[in-house]
C-alpha cells in the first residue's frame, strides 16, 4: 500500500523561499504614456532593479524598477461575471469587421501571442477597466468581455489563467495579447511573442473550481488514514514505454465516484509525449516520492503531464507552491 500524497507531504522538507526575479528590459520613467498617472505596479512595495537588454521595443518594456515575485505571480481567480453588451457588439479595426462572443461557449484555438506593456499602462481597457501590465490580463478579438482563458505555451508547456479585459491584438495574425505579467510566467517576454494555445474557461468549470476551494475552507479534511483515493485517467492512452513505465497508471475506485471531483495538478502540457517525459525526469529528480503519481494524459493531441489525486484544495496549492519554488513552474488545479 503506497503512502498518500499527503503524508508525503509532510515527509518533504523543502526550504520554502520566494524568487524575486524581474524581466530584462532597459530603463523608462514610472509614468504612462500621454501623461497619464500609472496605477501602483504591485501591492507590494518592495521593488527590484530591471535589467538591461530585451527584444521588444524601448517604450514598451516595464518600468525602470518592476514589482518584486512577477515569476510566482499567482493566475487570475475566475468568476462568472455578467458580459458586458456594449463589447458583444460588432466593431470594425482597420478595415476588418469583428462579432464578439454573446455567450461563454467552448472556444480553443492555437496560434501566435504578444504582450503589451508600458505604452498602454494606465490607460482604459475596452470594458472600461484601467490596464496594469503587472496583473494577469489579456486583449482578445471576440471572446466576451469580461471572461477567463487558460493559455498554455506549446513551447514549454506552462499555463496561466488570465482575465480578459480588452480588445486585440489587430496585427500579425495575432490570437491574443497578454499583459507583462502574464507573458512573463509564459516565458516569452524577451522574444515579444509566443506559440501557445488559449481556452475561454466555461461557467461549470469555473464553478467547480470555486466549490472545491469554497467547500474546503468551511471543512479542513482531516490527514486520512488510508491513500488517497485514486483514480486512472479516463483518456489516458499508451503514448510511449518509456512514460509509462515511469508513471504507471491510476486505478479507480468507487469511492472516488461517489465523492465527486478529485483535485489534480497539471505540471505541463506538450505536443509530443518526448516533452512530457522530459518534464516529467525533471519534476521526478527534485520530488522522487512523488513519481508514482505523476501520470500523462494523451487527448487531443496532447500530452498533459499530471500528479495527484489530493485530498484537498489547499493540499493541492502547497504542493503547487512547492514546485514552483524548486522549478519555476506554475502548475494549476484540475478537478477530474
Amino acid at each position: 500500500m503506497r503512502p498518500s500524497i499527503t503524508r508525503l507531504l509532510h515527509q518533504l522538507m523543502l526550504p520554502v523561499a520566494t524568487v524575486l526575479l524581474a524581466a530584462c528590459s532597459s530603463q523608462q520613467v514610472d509614468v504612462a504614456k500621454d501623461g497619464a498617472k500609472a496605477p501602483s505596479p504591485s501591492k507590494t512595495a518592495q521593488r527590484v532593479p530591471v535589467k538591461q537588454g530585451g527584444g521588444y521595443y524601448l517604450d514598451d518594456g516595464p518600468h525602470a524598477t518592476a514589482p518584486a515575485g512577477l515569476d510566482v505571480l499567482p493566475d487570475a481567480v475566475p468568476s462568472v461575471e455578467p458580459i458586458r453588451t456594449a463589447n458583444s457588439r460588432p466593431y470594425t479595426v482597420m478595415g476588418k469587421r469583428y462579432q464578439p462572443m454573446s455567450k461563454r461557449e467552448p472556444y480553443r484555438e492555437r496560434g501566435a501571442a504578444s504582450w503589451y506593456g508600458r505604452k498602454f499602462h494606465g490607460r482604459q481597457t475596452a470594458n472600461g477597466e484601467t490596464y496594469d501590465m503587472y496583473e494577469m490580463t489579456a486583449a482578445h478579438k471576440t471572446l466576451p468581455l469580461p471572461s477567463y482563458a487558460r493559455v498554455t505555451s506549446l513551447e514549454n508547456g506552462r499555463s496561466v489563467i488570465v482575465r480578459v479585459n480588452d480588445r486585440g491584438p489587430f496585427l500579425h495574425d495575432r490570437i491574443i495579447d497578454l499583459s507583462y505579467a502574464a507573458a512573463n510566467r509564459l516565458g516569452f517576454v524577451n522574444s515579444g511573442t509566443g506559440k501557445v494555445e488559449v481556452e475561454l474557461l466555461l461557467p461549470d468549470e469555473i464553478h467547480a473550481m470555486n466549490s472545491a476551494q469554497q467547500n474546503m475552507k468551511v471543512a479542513a479534511a482531516p490527514e486520512p488514514a488510508a491513500p488517497a483515493p485514486q483514480r486512472k485517467p479516463a483518456t489516458e492512452n499508451a503514448v510511449s514505454s518509456q512514460i509509462l513505465a515511469a508513471a504507471p497508471a491510476v486505478q479507480e475506485t468507487s469511492d472516488e465516484a461517489q465523492n465527486g471531483p478529485v483535485p489534480y495538478l497539471q505540471l505541463g502540457a506538450f505536443d509530443t509525449p518526448n516533452n512530457a517525459a522530459e518534464l516529467m525526469a525533471k519534476v521526478r529528480d527534485s520530488f522522487d516520492l512523488f513519481s508514482e503519481y505523476m501520470h500523462v494524459l494523451d487527448g487531443d493531441g496532447r500530452y498533459r503531464l499530471q500528479i495527484g489525486p489530493f485530498s484537498s484544495v489547499e493540499e493541492a496549492q502547497s504542493f503547487a507552491g512547492r514546485v514552483t519554488n524548486a522549478l519555476k513552474l506554475h502548475p494549476y488545479l484540475v478537478m477530474r
